[in-house]
């Protein structure tokens, strides 16, 4: 697999110049290293130490070491970078103790096309309990943890761009709701070790990426779009392409990232993403259009049905910490279909 782009690393440090100097000699624990968040932070991480001699290191907790690193020998290659072998619900604590902890893992495996509900549950909430036990231990710094949009549950039609404080919710009693409850439960976990241990947690509610490492075979639109063009086409939208999302450059992520890990507010919710609404129909043409495919969805829209929306209020980001987008969607898609050419997707259509 090949590099992030250059470009793209000297973005994020061009934007985070403040982050590093906390993190001077630091030992960061990262959990999820090895997805799409955890890929940009790594590279991000292991550039900025590198350019500003930082001297920090990065442990890095994985189920499969050798063949994340066979994938990635350019981190491989990194001495500050230490992959430990391990399950987030039992792994066993570092060697040397953190100073700061990017909790990023999370299970999003199905089998046979089916989410398992418990396994799930198991890996958000036992997971988030036994890292905040790991922070209370070695008395952290700051933890950062990636939560997600999906805690709102269903966005309201009349509400165009939801908020951190409203109070909507998955369906408890929805099996397909697992991810976004165990995730609304893993967020009371940290409040609670705030509360009762002092735990400086930082809380993100992340909503939709675009950018390399994106999955281009998994429930990730934009990565299927670039998927179906850069295969030849047609790019293939399963529903009606009503519903409204947003997309945050990945470079951009790791900012907003690196940034609320520093300089985020104690056991405070931060949503991560854009503003910029668009539905799914719209972004498959715009995908076409700079690929040259046709596009085809499979659904007709079903008449005085308001579309779903997933999009998030950035303004407590952008008004605490100076974080907005800084990449426009129409140069994500240039950027990530460039790099996608460069490193073809594998597993077909």
């Amino acid at each position: 697999m090949i590099p992030l782009p250059d470009g793209d690393l000297r973005h994020v440090l061009e934007h985070t110049a403040q982050v590093w100097a906390s993190l001077k000699n630091a030992r960061l624990f990262i959990t999820g290293g090895t997805g799409f968040f955890g890929k940009w932070l790594l590279e991000s991480f292991s550039y900025a130490n590198r350019e500003l001699s930082l001297g920090a290191t990065a442990m890095v907790l994985s189920r499969d070491p050798r063949q994340f690193l066979k994938n990635m020998p350019h981190l491989a290659a990194d001495g500050s970078i230490k992959f430990i072998q391990g399950d987030v619900c039992s792994f066993d604590p570092p060697g040397d103790s953190p100073t700061h902890i990017i909790h990023a893992a999370t299970e999003t495996t199905t089998r046979n096309g089916k989410l398992q509900p418990l396994e799930m549950l198991d890996t958000v909430v036992a997971g988030t309990h036994r890292v905040l036990e790991l922070a209370r231990q070695c008395r952290v710094r700051s933890l950062l943890f990636t939560s997600s949009g999906a805690v709102y549950g269903k966005q309201p039609p009349g509400l165009t761009h939801v908020p951190e404080d409203y109070t909507g919710a998955p369906d408890p009693l929805d099996p397909d709701a697992a991810y976004g409850n165990g995730k609304r439960y893993a967020e009371h976990l940290c409040a609670a070790y705030f509360a009762q241990h002092g735990i400086p947690v930082k809380l993100v509610r992340c909503f939709a990426f675009v950018g390399p490492h994106l999955p281009q075979d998994a429930h990730f639109a934009v990565g299927n779009f670039i998927r179906d063009a850069l295969a030849g086409g047609p790019i293939v939208v399963n529903g009606d392409g009503t519903p409204f999302r947003s997309y945050l450059y990945a470079a951009d992520l790791a900012i907003w990232l690196w940034t609320i890990l520093a300089e985020g507010a104690d056991s405070r919710a931060y949503n991560v993403g854009s503003s910029q609404a668009i539905t799914i129909a719209d972004l498959a043409r715009k995908v076409g259009e700079k690929t040259g495919c046709s596009v085809h969805i499979c659904q007709v829209p079903r008449e005085n049905v308001p579309p779903l929306r997933y999009v998030p209020d950035v303004s407590r980001a952008s008004s605490e910490l100076n974080l907005r987008p800084l990449i426009t969607l129409d140069e994500a898609l240039d950027r990530t279909i460039e790099w996608s050419r460069r490193h073809p997707h594998k597993s077909g259509r």
